[in-house]
């Protein structure tokens, strides 16, 4: 343990204890502070805040696309980077005044494989059950921590499911990449009762009170996890706000939960799944939609003005879907977006390996 300093977040005016050995961002998960952030391998930038008062902070290795080094010298900082070494005064540029207070302090769990089940030919629906504790609590769309067997690295990984309460079960939709990780241990070497060590719950990708906001979700690849347990979540508690959910997939035999799906646009009455084809086969008799996710967005949506959006998937995806998501009217705040990394996505000599968050 190192010394602790007091960092204090503007204009909230929140005031939290960190060790010199943990990142701001750590501290404040633990403390139950809940700061906007997404891959906290300083990737994505959108922890970045300003240092109003204080500047003895080391940083973490990062990318400088998240972090240019003119931002660094303006004041300018990445919150899951930075080890503060004098009291801080910092400002808050992104962040949900109603949520920055409702965070669940992280928590250190073990738990064992139930299922691998392959749901398409590159991903896997992973089942785990917590051993200890029996039950993790977190808010649907949220992620954890896994660490990889055998290594001293981690992967994170949206939970797909709404609660652990029912028999302590976590779910999770994961993408093997070729050369990953996780990928390989997923793939070749996890059997059911293998134990795993997770740390969570992380992020803030969940679902905002805006009772007379329209909902549209755009999603493709293992980004489907966290959408499915916002909508998962919206028919447990009876939530009838419009809602459309454009998933995107190259071929038909990469769409998976395709029936829980259509059965949901049973079951929430104003809900409409919308997915697509970007380069169907020739023998996957497809009447539906084709094309870019975001092409047919853009094709079905005129005016958006209003609505809450919700954006999980590939970093491509993801960078063509906000400004699109502005064009079309919705407000740059109403616009939650978990961007999915993987190892030097960034092109950054500066980038740790990052995880698949």
């Amino acid at each position: 343990m190192g010394d602790k300093h007091v960092v204090r977040f503007e204009p909230v005016g929140i005031e939290i204890e960190v060790d010199e050995n943990q990142t701001i961002l750590r501290a404040a998960a633990e403390q139950g502070v809940m700061l906007m952030h997404g891959c906290k391998e300083g990737q994505c930038s959108s922890c970045k805040s300003f240092v109003l008062d204080g500047d003895d902070i080391e940083l973490e290795r990062y990318s400088t696309f998240a972090l240019p080094e003119y931002e660094l010298n303006e004041g300018y900082t990445l919150l899951c980077r930075a080890h503060p070494y004098e009291d801080l005064t910092i400002e808050l540029l992104n962040y949900d005044e109603d949520m920055i207070r409702s965070g669940l302090p992280i928590q250190e769990a073990v738990a064992e494989v139930v299922a691998n089940d392959a749901v398409t030919h590159d991903m896997r629906h992973l089942v785990l059950r917590l051993l200890e504790p029996g039950e993790l609590k977190y808010f649907p769309g949220q992620y954890v921590d896994i660490a990889v067997p055998g290594t001293e690295a981690t992967r994170s990984f949206s939970m797909a499911n709404t609660s652990s309460r029912d028999g302590g079960l976590l779910e999770f939709v994961i993408k093997i990449y070729p050369g990953g990780l996780f990928s390989a241990y997923l793939d070749e070497s996890v059997s059911p009762g293998d134990r795993l060590d997770l740390t969570g719950p992380f992020g803030v990708f969940t679902l905002r009170d805006n009772l007379d906001a329209r909902l549209v979700f755009l999603g493709g690849g293992a980004g489907m996890a966290p959408i499915l347990a916002l909508l998962r979540s919206m028919a447990e508690r009876a939530i009838d706000r419009p809602a459309t959910y454009y998933y995107g997939a190259r071929a038909k035999r990469d769409l998976c939960f395709d029936q829980e799906l259509r059965a949901l646009a049973e079951t929430l009455p104003n809900f409409r799944y919308v997915p697509a084809l970007s380069e169907p086969a020739d023998n996957d008799e497809w009447d539906g939609e084709v094309g870019l996710i975001t092409d047919v967005v853009a094709r079905h949506e005129e005016d958006l003005a209003g609505a809450d959006a919700y954006v999980c998937g590939p970093p491509p995806m993801v960078e063509a879907a906000l400004p699109l998501l502005e064009r079309l009217g919705v407000a740059q705040k109403r616009i939650f977006y978990d961007k999915f990394t993987t190892t030097g996505d960034a092109g950054d000599p500066k980038v740790l390996e990052a995880d698949t968050r």
